[in-house]
């Protein structure tokens, strides 16, 4: 089974940046960010392909979270791992939440949850 890590979340004042990592064990069909805030449910943020093609971003990512260039000498390793980054800019208190990060093997897979990694936008 594919084994998933979220790393990069941390505080930061509004209108910050922050960079989110997701590594994967193996490849996968496609990977998903979600975030989740507490006493609501997990919501969905952006989902790219497995090769770095298709990308969604839904309304909460659209003109401030991008998925930057796969740079395939620092974010991959002969073991098969993958690192896939997601840059949020211009955050807001709004986006203060859990961050997971979720992988699915194949396209009629179940989603692998990673542990989540939390973000927190104040002043």
């Amino acid at each position: 089974q594919v084994y998933v890590e979220e790393s990069g979340g941390g505080s930061v004042q509004p209108g910050g940046s922050l960079t989110l990592s997701c590594t994967a064990s193996e490849w996968y069909y496609e990977l998903s960010w979600f975030r989740e805030v507490e006493g609501k449910e997990r919501e969905l943020v952006a989902t790219i392909a497995g090769d770095g093609g298709n990308r969604h971003y839904t309304d909460i990512a659209k003109g401030r979270f991008t998925f930057p260039a796969y740079n395939a000498d620092s974010d991959s390793a002969d073991n098969g791992k993958k690192t896939v980054h997601l840059r949020m800019n211009n955050l807001k208190p709004e986006d203060t939440a859990t961050y997971y990060c979720s992988v699915r093997k194949y396209g009629w897979s179940p989603p692998t949850w990673g542990r989540g990694t939390t973000v927190t936008v104040s002043s």
